[in-house]
């Protein structure tokens, strides 16, 4: 029997079917993405900021700066190593030659006695493994001469002479390679923390390297006026002692010099004097290595550097002091003990100031609480304050 009910009329067609499961899958994908997108975000997140980059740059530096002063002293050490092998390869050359001519002079005697028809004693000499032996026939020592004698002994102490001389650079030869194999361990040190910052630095983008470069800007301009203000303060104090000198100068001396107490006051103004004298000493040398240190600012840091276009940190100081006539060490390790001892809060401008518990950074006190140093990679020689970094100890030269 035919039903009277009207076909259900679908309510999508197959094509709209098609479409809407399309719309909807469409619309689950949008809200699983938009669900997911913070946790897509997160290696984002996870970048590091710029403090902490710059506090990890800043550590690898240290570390360079480190291994810099290790490197200063292998480098120091084969230099010197190396001299020593020079000088005792010239000495094993000469010790050869002198050895050659006792040897000549022996052969002399041995040509003589064959000629001669006599018994060529010294031809067998020559040819024998062990002198001492030789000679200890008694027969044989008796029937040379004084010279020939004299001649022997010549022979056997160049050739003793000779192969200490070849001994002793053998040994040094080996210190060198040791020395070398060591500086070439410390220039691959400080060439991968380098390398390491670098890295670093090369992945912040534009924005946060120009932000990098306007701290350091900011801390540096800050540590220019204060030594500014240092270096009028300091110059306000050298006009006024000056001031004082004079008018000691022009105060008449006591007439009553033949009385104790006029031979008292010039004894004591004698002391007085020399004190002062040792003070304006080191400060006429402070004020030529200060004025060294000025002339560098700007002039880049370069690990293992001395000068004159470029340094590193111990680099600046040795040649700072050494306008002033003051030869230093080479490296920050040595420099430390270069000179007398210092309290933080008794420093003067020439001071040097070393940081860090292994002493491998220093800088040059310039006063108000500022030095001059040579900082790291990629800084230039600039003014900086001695709490940038822990303080060490501090050190006069002179």
């Amino acid at each position: 029997m035919a039903s009277h009910r009207r076909p259900r009329t679908p309510l999508l067609s197959p094509a709209s079917r098609r479409g809407a499961v399309g719309l909807t899958t469409a619309a689950i994908a949008s809200a699983t993405l938009l669900s997911q997108g913070p946790a897509q975000a997160a290696p984002e997140d996870d970048r590091p900021s710029i403090e902490e980059v710059r506090k990890r740059v800043d550590a690898l530096y240290r570390e360079a700066g480190s291994a810099t002063q290790k490197y200063n002293a292998a480098k120091e050490k084969t230099d010197e190593q190396r001299e020593e092998v020079d000088r005792l390869l010239d000495e094993a050359a000469e010790r050869a030659d002198r050895l050659n001519d006792a040897r000549r002079k022996l052969g002399g005697y041995a040509t003589a006695q064959y000629r001669s028809g006599g018994v060529s004693d010294t031809a067998v000499l020559l040819l024998s493994d062990d002198p001492q032996d030789f000679f200890g026939r008694k027969h044989l020592m008796d029937r040379i001469t004084d010279r020939q004698r004299q001649a022997v002994d010549d022979y056997r102490d160049e050739q003793r002479a000779a192969r200490k001389k070849r001994s002793e650079a053998s040994a040094s030869l080996a210190e060198l390679t040791d020395a070398q194999k060591e500086l070439a361990d410390s220039r691959k040190t400080v060439q991968g923390k380098l390398a390491q910052a670098r890295k670093l630095l090369s992945e912040l983008t534009a924005e946060e390297k120009a932000r990098l470069a306007a701290q350091e800007r900011r801390r540096q301009e800050e540590a220019r006026r204060k030594a500014a203000a240092a270096a009028a303060e300091r110059e306000r104090q050298q006009a006024e002692a000056a001031a004082e000198r004079e008018k000691r100068d022009e105060t008449p001396a006591d007439s009553g010099t033949d009385t104790g107490g006029g031979t008292g006051a010039d004894t004591g103004g004698t002391d007085t004097g020399t004190g002062g004298t040792a003070d304006d000493s080191y400060a006429v040398k402070a004020q030529k290595v200060l004025a060294f240190a000025e002339a560098q600012l700007g002039k880049p840091y370069v690990w293992g550097a001395t000068g004159p276009n470029s340094y590193d940190c111990s680099g600046l100081t040795q040649a700072a002091w050494l306008s002033a006539g003051v030869s230093l060490p080479r490296t920050t390790y040595d420099q430390v003990n270069a000179g007398t001892r210092i309290a933080k809060a008794d420093m003067r401008p020439g001071d040097l100031v070393f940081f860090y518990d292994d002493i491998s950074h220093v800088g040059i006190y310039a006063g108000g609480g500022q030095m001059i140093h040579a900082p790291k990679p990629g800084a230039e020689v600039r003014y900086e304050s001695v709490d940038h970094m822990p303080f060490h100890s501090a050190v006069r030269p002179a």
